[in-house]
């Protein structure tokens, strides 16, 4: 398996599990985030929306899909970006930056694959 396929994998798990955890559990993760319990039903849809997300990924990595590859570093750095601007300008909770954080991470990682292998490496 090629390496870049591989950081897409994990982090497909990664994302199906935070959307599992919302779907199901979502006052186990939310004060975690810094965000009250709440029984509305819209954290239990994002966890869902995130459920799919991850199975994307995990397809994309399972297919090689290079281009998805691509396309997630930029999304996920857009993400990050937004995760500090809710921040910053909406009084969301400090801890959502960490969420941002990982995603970061994940896009450093797979664009390291990708260029590693664009080199033959």
């Amino acid at each position: 398996m090629k390496s870049a396929a591989l950081t897409i994998k994990v982090f497909g798990v990664y994302v199906s599990l935070i959307g599992l955890a919302l779907l199901c559990v979502p006052n186990a993760i939310l004060p975690v985030l810094g965000f009250p319990e709440t029984t509305e039903t819209w954290v239990r849809v994002l966890g869902a929306l995130a459920l799919v997300v991850g199975y994307y990924y995990w397809t994309c990595g399972v297919a090689n899909a290079r281009v998805f590859f691509v396309a997630s570093v930029q999304g996920r750095m857009v993400f990050c970006a937004a995760c500090l601007a809710l921040v910053i300008w909406a009084g969301a909770p400090l801890a959502l930056i960490a969420i941002g954080v990982v995603d970061v991470a994940g896009a450093g990682w797979t664009l390291v694959a990708l260029r590693s292998e664009s080199r033959g490496g």
